[in-house]
């Protein structure tokens, strides 16, 4: 057994985007399990939007990291040794390990699920399967309530949280637009996810082109970025729509969030707002494992199609991490730590 854990920790609070020195890799013991814990070797790391503005010193929706603690995180691990009986060495889990390559597991943690591969690539349980394919699921179906003939439109939509919400609009008879940085991006969407059009806000007359693409205004929009995107949906949704906000990436590397004008603001004060609320995945945790499986079967099936960018190593997921939050990756971003 490796008695050395490498870790990636916060060392200061970034102002704006990361800078070198805020986060660094440490080499940190492993120490001896005791009763009732859970020794995991991480195999995939996810890297997600939402992290960045846990760096800030800010009370938001979650708590922020502490300084010199581990970057949080969810990931994909095997079980190496067990001093709790629900878990047996050799099982696959998913977890909220943070960033590093090995994970001691509480004895009560919650949050720690055993993996039901059953063909499906492990990293997807990150990714469309996992906790962002929740995120779009729930948030679409349970919070947008998408009816058939009405049309969903999605920014950041070549990403996991996106991939599921215009593929699962599609599958409820809805007209699905995708909104994309780059014409590669917006390509894969309409022709490999199968999205009836998706706008590449790169290109500048996003108002225009989204008229186009939605001719019959707007029904329920799937708040990811904030910002620009959020300005121009909001003269085209239709009355009675509604729009569940996910997050708003475009501010998250604003040095002072306080002064962001966030969908809140642009949403509320439209004449006719939607019904728009904040929501978090974890509103539906008892159902984790039933959406869980069901996506699993859809990706299995193949009608959930979607694509992942691999960095390899945990020395790489800070530069990872930062090309993210640009919007530099194509689909899932994921580290690759263990086979």
């Amino acid at each position: 057994m490796n008695a050395v854990n490498r870790a990636v920790v916060l060392k200061k609070r970034p102002q704006g985007e990361i800078q070198d020195g805020d986060l660094a890799l440490e080499e940190r013991p492993l120490r001896e399990l005791q009763e009732g814990e859970t020794l995991i070797q991480i195999l995939w790391l996810s890297l997600d939007p939402y992290m960045r503005p846990r760096l800030n010193d800010a009370k938001g929706y979650m708590d922020p990291v502490e300084i010199d603690a581990v970057i949080v995180g969810e990931s994909v691990g095997r079980v190496v040794e067990s001093r709790n009986d629900k878990f047996a060495k050799g099982d696959i889990v998913t977890c909220y390990s943070g960033w590093q390559e090995y994970y001691i597991a509480a004895k009560d943690e919650q949050t720690i699920y055993k993996v039901n591969a059953n063909g499906v690539p492990l990293q997807a349980f990150l990714g469309v399967a996992g906790m962002p394919g929740r995120t779009g699921y729930c948030g679409l179906v349970e919070v947008g309530k998408p009816k058939e003939g009405e049309t969903v439109v999605v920014a950041a939509a070549s990403g996991p949280v996106g991939t599921v919400v215009g593929q699962t609009a599609k599958q409820l008879g809805c007209r699905a637009v995708g909104i994309a940085g780059g014409e590669e991006k917006c390509r894969y969407v309409v022709e490999e996810l199968g999205f009836d059009a998706c706008i590449d806000y790169k290109k500048g007359d996003l108002l225009e082109n989204l008229k186009q693409a939605c001719p019959d205004g707007i029904d329920v929009y799937f708040e990811n970025v904030g910002g620009d995107v959020t300005k121009a949906v909001a003269q085209l949704l239709n009355p009675g729509s509604r729009a569940p906000i996910c997050g708003y990436v475009s501010a998250y590397n604003a040095t002072n969030m306080a002064e962001v004008e966030t969908p809140f603001h642009i949403l509320g004060a439209l004449p006719e707002p939607p019904e728009h609320r904040f929501f978090l995945v974890t509103e539906w945790q008892d159902r984790h494992q039933e959406i869980t499986q069901l996506l699993a079967e859809r990706v299995k099936s193949g009608e959930l199609k979607y694509s992942e960018t691999v960095a390899e190593g945990l020395e790489q997921a800070v530069e990872a991490f930062k090309g993210m939050l640009k919007g530099k990756n194509f689909g899932k971003q994921l580290v690759h730590i263990a086979d």
